[in-house]
């Protein structure tokens, strides 16, 4: 009945957008491109001196760049349930990919909350509301949220399942970035009657590590930068560079480019053994800001200036608003946790405001056993919350109810833990995170877990860290890598 309701309201408010091939439709096409673990600085506009990325560069130099993004979580699933619903975790508790717990029961202080893996059908979708308001809709790549994308709102879907054996190739030989491409182009060649929003999530530049064969030459000629160097992800990053490329052509050759938002971003940091996110620390499934700090621009002729960069603080929550503001469509009857970005983009402001962003993760991610540097020989991310607030930062861990505050104007690194010395900004921050918790229903972990076993932990920290056990670890990370 709600979908019903919506699609109704929406029909009515929106300005007429069929339009016939010769009288083009009045309200913006939406290409929102969305990457797989591609780190903070793996795009040459951001930094890289090692992977090429021309086709984006070019866009984000006529677009406008957020330098301060952050994915809605620091791993696949939850960043994408957030992103997909435009709320926060607790409410659509998906906290990890799959619900067990993850890593060793040993090694696990606390219970953990198990939520789900699929996003509840009930939780209206910015793809149900764009079809709502009469776009055509396609989905393509990775879903990762249970379901079918046609039960969500989009009219196409082309999932190609989850990455399996066979890597990012397919059984006939073609490479994963170039297919979804093929059928990204096609939908676009199909919906020009109307508007239309394609959601392409690619699979690159998730493990496992494949290169794109033809590529390899090229990288392997060329001098390692000193921030990156690996070749394969090189070839990775390069393969959906040229997917942007192919896509932006046919806009120009259909005369579509000048009336197609795109938007372009990652689901979380990158992948800690082959790329570096520096001067950031941490990197995927970790709460420091190389783990959830994420590329970001929007690139939109005729509205967005060319050639600005914002460091106001951004979310994944906030292009579901942002969406609808696009398209001239009314937000869905339910809660909608981020804010419309498009104040930013027509230059009417520079800043949203005083808000803070969050972060709850009730939950565990084990550690890659192929990192060079074990910031946690056990755990990329043990049960944590954070909040940003203007320059501040505050996570609250809840094994042991260890404080870090971090400015990240003056400390972007985060090296220099201030909460004893800032006690009255580390209470606000706390307080302020807490009083969200209790608003959204977010609970915090405190339950001890019957199954730990201190003993069996120090040991295993004690043999993870041995330097001859690392080095075992980095050879078997560079046979498999766990996502």
């Amino acid at each position: 009945m709600r979908r019903l309701i919506l699609i109704a309201v929406a029909l009515l408010v929106a300005v007429p957008c069929h339009g016939s091939p010769q009288e083009p439709p009045t309200k913006p096409n939406i290409l929102f491109i969305f990457l797989d673990d591609f780190g903070w600085k793996d795009a040459g506009f951001m930094g890289s001196d090692f992977y090429e990325t021309p086709h984006l560069d070019a866009l984000a130099a006529k677009g406008l760049v957020f330098t301060d993004a952050y994915s809605n979580a620091a791993n696949c699933a939850p960043s994408r349930a957030s992103l997909l619903s435009g709320q926060y975790g607790p409410r659509h508790r998906i906290y990890n990919v799959g619900t067990k717990p993850r890593g060793q029961a040993a090694h696990r202080r606390l219970m953990v909350e198990p939520g789900t893996s699929d996003l509840d059908p009930g939780i209206v979708t910015w793809a149900e509301v764009l079809k709502g308001a009469g776009y055509r809709t396609g989905m393509f790549g990775k879903w990762h949220l249970g379901k079918s994308p046609l039960t969500q709102g989009f009219d196409v879907a082309v999932e190609y399942g989850q990455i399996t054996k066979s890597g990012h190739l397919l059984p006939d030989g073609t490479y994963l970035a170039d297919a979804l491409t093929d059928r990204t182009l096609r939908f676009i060649g199909e919906s020009r009657d109307q508007p239309w929003c394609a959601y392409l999530a690619h699979f690159g530049v998730h493990t496992p590590l494949q290169a794109k064969k033809d590529l390899l030459p090229k990288y392997e000629a060329k001098k390692p930068g000193k921030l990156h160097h690996d070749v394969v992800m090189a070839t990775m990053i390069q393969a959906v560079d040229d997917s942007v490329g192919r896509l932006v052509s046919e806009l120009e050759r259909l005369g579509e480019l000048d009336r197609t938002v795109i938007v372009f971003s990652s689901d979380n940091g990158g992948y800690g053994p082959v790329t570096d996110m520096a001067p950031l620390w941490g990197y995927k499934g970790t709460f420091f800001e190389g783990g959830i700090r994420v590329p970001l621009f929007v690139h939109w002729p005729g509205v967005v200036a060319p050639g600005k960069r914002s460091g106001e603080p951004v979310i994944g929550l906030d292009l579901f608003p942002t969406f609808c503001a696009i398209a001239g469509a009314p937000l869905p009857d339910q809660p909608v946790d981020g804010r419309s970005l498009l104040p930013l983009l027509r230059g009417e402001t520079e800043t949203l405001g005083r808000r803070p962003l969050f972060w709850h993760f009730p939950a565990y991610l084990e550690s890659y056993s192929n990192t060079t540097e074990q910031r946690d020989p056990l755990f990329r991310s043990r049960p944590v919350a954070a909040v940003r607030v203007g320059d501040y930062k505050l996570k609250e861990y809840y094994e042991d109810g260890h404080i870090a505050l971090y400015n990240l104007k003056e400390d972007i690194g985060e090296r220099h833990n201030l909460a004893d010395a800032m006690p009255a900004k580390r209470d606000e921050l706390l307080g302020e995170l807490h009083r969200w918790q209790d608003g959204i229903g977010a609970k915090r972990p405190a339950e001890p877990n019957p199954r730990f076993d201190a003993a069996a932990e120090a040991k295993a920290r004690e043999t993870a860290a041995s330097p001859v056990d690392a080095k075992k670890r980095r050879k078997a990370g560079k046979r498999s890598a766990k996502p």
